[in-house]
């Protein structure tokens, strides 16, 4: 049976659904909107989180308010079918990743609303039960770059593994002392993103002097020029994708045979194609670890317990909401204890 077989014909009556918007001021250039999505039924409430980018899209979509028809007796897999056919969003969004975005906000309340209506949990229904959650942080090192936030962290939490974003103008001896530390889990290229306000143009110098001084990290979404393929041909083990991961068929695409994939489940849209991917990566001896969008609210919580389901010993990028702030004592530490509430997709 796969993965998705477990969860697809969970009965699931909606009644009624609504938006509600959450926001974070995280610094004077960056106001975080996010969009819970309530859907209601049989005395419960599903949750998911919608984590487009674009605040002017949370604004448009609360506005509108439940303009989609959903109301109905479902199955979980015939409410996906159904979400197929809808246009989510009135228009073409800026990023075409924001339609999965959306889609997942749906899908995981659906399936939270699925599993409170039937009393099951979705340990309970896929057999699987929450580990200890290791995480990381992610983070850049600001203009110029710098270790000293990183050191900051450190001095609060010994024990913290980083996610790094790369930049041009890391040194040599930037990179000497993030060795140094060693606590580094993942350097990120940003390499495969378009359109974004991080994307970063391909760098083959700046990826040979990581891959040699940084040796044990994994090396995230390098761009592939041919200058580039040169430097990473002989690292290729340690080359890992994000950006590009939104079903099975963009893994078996990769490159090279990856040893290990960012997750998101966000960027797959659906529960049944995020499912597929755990399945095939279980099936072809890939390693996984999760990653986020910057949650604000339950979608948070979701994709920790996916992590704790599914592979919690991994550098998952879904740490407590604090460690995306400034460095402040008092946060969980690593690894993290899930709970999982005893119904739904959802912790307690």
């Amino acid at each position: 049976m796969s993965l998705y077989d477990t969860v697809r014909n969970l009965p699931l009556t909606v009644e009624s659904y609504s938006l509600e918007g959450l926001e974070l001021q995280v610094s004077s250039t960056f106001l975080r909107k996010t969009t819970l999505i309530h859907l209601r039924g049989g005395g419960e409430d599903g949750l998911g989180e919608d984590v487009t980018y674009d605040a002017a899209e949370h604004d448009l979509a609360q506005a509108q308010g439940a303009v989609h028809g959903l109301r109905g007796r479902w199955t979980l897999d015939t409410f996906s079918e159904h979400l197929e056919t809808l246009e989510l969003f009135d228009h073409e969004p800026d990023q075409h990743a924001y339609l999965d975005y959306r889609r997942w906000a749906y899908e995981s309340a659906a399936l939270d609303l699925a599993l409170r209506q039937a009393g099951l949990s979705l340990g309970a229904v896929v057999n699987r039960e929450a580990q200890p959650l290791t995480f990381v942080v992610s983070m850049r090192l600001g203009e110029p770059p710098t270790t000293g936030r990183l050191h900051t962290w450190l001095a609060l939490y010994p024990g913290l593994r980083f996610k790094l974003d790369a930049t041009p103008d890391w040194s040599d001896e930037l990179i000497a002392e993030l060795a140094a530390t060693g606590a580094v889990d993942t350097v990120d290229f940003k390499g495969q993103y378009r359109g974004t306000g991080v994307d970063t143009a391909p760098d083959a110098g700046l990826i040979r002097r990581i891959a040699a001084g940084l040796p044990d990290a994994w090396l995230e979404d390098p761009a592939l020029t041919p200058e580039t393929e040169v430097m990473l041909e002989p690292e290729n083990a340690r080359v890992t994708w994000d950006a590009l991961i939104h079903s099975v068929a963009d893994i078996e695409a990769l490159r090279w045979p990856p040893s290990t994939v960012n997750i998101k489940p966000s960027r797959f849209g659906s529960v049944a194609k995020l499912f597929a991917a755990y399945d095939y990566c279980a099936t072809e001896g890939i390693g996984a670890y999760g990653g986020g969008q910057y949650e604000l609210g339950v979608g948070r919580d979701q994709i920790q317990l996916l992590a704790a389901l599914f592979h919690p010993g991994t550098p998952n990028d879904v740490a407590p909401g604090g460690f995306n702030m400034d460095p402040a004592a008092g946060l969980p530490s690593s690894p993290l204890t899930v709970v999982e509430r005893s119904t739904g997709f959802a912790v307690a």
